[in-house]
C-alpha cells in the first residue's frame, strides 16, 4: 500500500490495549460488552433458519446451499431452543480464532452453539464489519484464549473484555464507504486474475488431451476407438488396458500407534492425496516414515505415476524418486514412457471418475482401474508427445505462477488497507470517489 496516497491522522492518543497502541485523538475506546451485548432472545415461529459462514457471513440456509451447492445440515427437532437474530447483528461463529464474527445481514435464527451481538450504542455496521475481520483485531481474538487456536468458539465474556474502538459515527460512515469501493476494486482485479488461472488450465487440460489422443501429426490418419473419452486416434496407435501398460501398486498406511514408524526426516517420502496436483512437476510429500515404516511397505520406483483412488478420484501425481504412498493412491510404473501415461491420466480423469463407484466416498479399486483403456503410441513418439508436451505447457504454468502472485499482493494489499482505515492508521476523512469510478 503506498504511503504517499493516504496521510495519518493529526493527532493520535495512547490507548492503553495490547492489540492498538494508539488511536486518532477523537476516537474513544470501550470494551466490546459496552458496544455489543450479548442477546438471548428466542427464536421466533416465523424466523428462518440461518448459518454462519466466513464466506458469505451470515445467511439463510437455503441461500447458503445453493452459494456451496451443497446441502447443510438443518435442525431436525426444530428451532425453539435457537436464537433470534436482527439484521445488522454479528454472530460469534466457531470460526472464531480466523476471524468469525460475522454480519448478518438477514432476519432468522442460528443454532445456541452461536453468540448473537447486537450493538447498544449507535454504530455504524460497515465499519465494525470491516473491523471484525481485520488482521489486528483477529490477533486480539486469539491472544484471548489458546482454545481459539483449537477452534473453540470464543465466549462472549472473551469478547467483551477485549477494548474495541468507537470513532465519531461520520468518520465510521466514511471508513465503511471508502473500504467498500476500495475493496471491491481489489475484488475484481482478483476475480480477473481468478478467471485468467482457470483459462489457462483449460487451455493446459486441451493441449495434454488433444496430444495424448491425436499426437503431433495434424495429417495422420484416424480410426475409432470404440472408447468415448479417446473417440477416435491415430491409426498407427493401439488401445490397451491399463493393466497391460504399467504396474499397478496400491499404498498402505504404517501403524499410526507406533510413532516410530514415522519421522521428520525427508529421506523417506510418504505421499498423500493432498499431496498430488497436476502441474507436472514432481510431487513432493509433505510425511515422511523412518526407515522402519519404509520397511514396513513397498516403496515406488521412481518416475512412476500416483492416482489417488479413494475420495477425489483422479487426482494425479508424478515422482521423480522412490516414495511411498498411502492406501487412498494406487502407482502406476510403466515399462516405457511414462511421462506420456502421466499426461494421459491427466486427460483421463473423467474417465476414472465415471469408473469409480461409491456414493458418500467413491473408490476406484485396482481392477477397475487396471481395465481403464488408453491410447498407446509407438514408444519413441511416446516419448516425442511428451516432451512437446512439457514444452508446451510450461508457458501456461508459467502465466499461472505470475497470476498466482497477482492474487497473493492484491490479496495482501486488501488485508493492509481494510487494518490501516479501521484502526486509524490512515485518514480517509477527505476521500471522495472519482467522478469517472461513479460514471463506470
Amino acid at each position: 500500500m503506498s504511503k504517499t496516497r493516504y496521510s495519518p491522522y493529526p493527532k493520535y492518543k495512547a490507548t492503553g490495549t495490547v492489540w492498538l497502541k494508539s488511536v486518532p485523538e477523537t476516537w474513544k475506546v470501550f470494551d466490546g460488552k459496552r458496544i455489543f451485548e450479548s442477546c438471548r432472545e428466542a427464536a421466533r415461529s416465523t424466523d428462518e433458519q440461518l448459518a454462519a459462514s466466513q464466506k458469505f457471513g451470515v445467511v439463510p440456509q437455503s441461500l447458503m446451499m445453493e452459494l456451496n451447492d451443497a446441502k447443510v445440515m438443518l435442525a431436525l427437532k426444530g428451532t425453539s431452543s435457537f436464537r433470534h437474530v436482527e439484521k445488522d447483528d454479528y454472530v460469534i461463529s466457531l470460526r472464531s480464532f480466523e476471524g468469525g464474527i460475522e454480519y448478518s445481514a438477514y432476519t432468522g435464527c442460528v443454532s445456541p452453539a452461536y453468540t448473537v451481538l447486537r450493538p447498544t450504542k449507535p454504530i455504524v455496521v460497515g465499519f465494525y464489519r470491516h473491523l471484525f475481520k481485520s488482521r489486528p483485531y483477529i490477533s486480539a481474538l486469539q491472544a484471548t484464549t489458546d482454545s481459539l487456536r483449537d477452534g473453540k468458539a470464543i465466549n462472549y465474556e472473551q469478547f467483551g473484555a477485549i477494548p474495541l474502538i468507537l470513532p465519531p459515527l461520520s468518520e465510521q460512515i466514511q471508513i465503511a464507504k471508502f473500504l467498500d469501493h476500495e475493496t471491491a476494486k481489489i475484488d475484481r482485479l482478483i476475480e480477473k486474475q481468478e478467471e485468467l488461472i482457470r483459462l489457462l488450465k483449460e487451455k493446459r487440460q486441451a493441449v495434454i488431451s488433444h496430444a495424448v489422443t491425436k499426437g503431433l501429426n495434424p495429417h495422420a490418419p484416424l480410426k475409432p476407438s470404440g472408447i468415448p473419452w479417446l473417440a477416435q486416434i491415430p491409426a498407427h496407435w493401439s488401445v490397451t488396458p491399463l493393466k497391460r501398460l504399467a504396474k499397478l501398486t496400491t499404498g498402505i498406511t504404517p501403524p499410526t500407534d507406533n510413532q516410530a514408524n514415522y519421522s521428520e526426516s525427508e529421506e523417506y517420502p510418504w505421499v498423500r492425496p493432498e499431496d498430488l496436483d497436476e502441474d507436472g512437476k514432481p510431487t513432493t510429500a509433505t510425511k515422511f516414515l523412518s526407515r522402519k515404516g519404509w520397511d514396513y511397505i513397498r516403496p515406488i520406483t521412481k518416475d512412476a505415476s500416483l492416482i489417488c483412488c479413494i475420495g477425489t478420484i483422479g487426482k494425479i501425481g508424478f515422482v521423480d524418486r522412490s516414495v511411498s504412498t498411502n492406501q487412498q493412491i494406487t502407482a502406476a510404473e510403466f515399462a516405457n514412457c511414462a511421462r506420456f501415461y502421466f499426461f494421459a491420466l491427466v486427460a483421463a480423469r473423467v474417465a476414472l471418475e465415471t469408473t469409480s463407484t461409491g456414493n458418500v466416498i467413491r473408490i476406484l479399486n485396482t481392477d477397475r482401474l487396471g481395465n481403464i483403456p488408453f491410447a498407446a503410441p509407438p514408444a519413441d513418439e511416446g516419448e516425442k508427445i511428451a516432451k512437446y508436451i512439457d514444452t508446451d505447457i510450461s508457458k501456461f504454468q508459467m502465466l499461472t505462477e505470475d497470476a498466482q502472485r497477482v492474487v497473493t499482493l492484491l490479496q495482501e494489499r486488501r488485508t493492509a488497507l481494510i487494518s490501516a482505515a479501521v484502526t486509524g492508521k490512515i485518514d480517509v476523512r477527505h476521500w471522495q470517489q472519482l467522478p469517472a469510478e461513479i460514471a463506470h
